[in-house]
């Protein structure tokens, strides 16, 4: 797929992709004419890397935590300073909080919908 497509599909700039390219966390191959051409894979990826983004993470540490992210796995850290650590570290709890968080809210609201179904279908009856 072409870079407006992935733009498209990921909510992305075409800037922020690019910058994405030359940090090396994504990889477009390039068609006769000099057009960038993305895998379909890359949906999901600029996605992680954007969450990641979002939690704070700079793309040196991106870089190395994506890996851990495909199937099969290559891990590569040799880099792996203790304030990396400790960053992931970081990163990791705050990631188990906002789940637990989200788990919370998921079955209060499903358990809101089912209530309001239970009702609205013995109202009916």
């Amino acid at each position: 797929m072409r870079i407006g497509e992935l733009s498209k599909l990921t909510n992305t700039s075409r800037r922020l992709l690019r910058y994405y390219e030359e940090q090396g966390l994504i990889v477009a191959e390039r068609s006769p004419n000099g057009y960038r051409a993305y895998d379909e894979r890359f949906v999901d990826r600029v996605l992680q890397i954007r969450g990641l983004l979002d939690a704070g993470l700079p793309t040196r540490i991106i870089k190395q935590i994506l890996p851990c992210l495909d199937k099969p796995r290559v891990i590569y850290f040799p880099d792996a300073t203790p304030e990396m650590i400790a960053t992931l570290e970081t990163e990791l709890e705050q990631l188990n909080q906002r789940i637990e968080c989200l788990t919370r809210n998921r079955d209060a609201v499903a358990e809101y919908l089912e209530s309001v179904r239970d009702y609205r279908s013995s109202d009916a009856a």
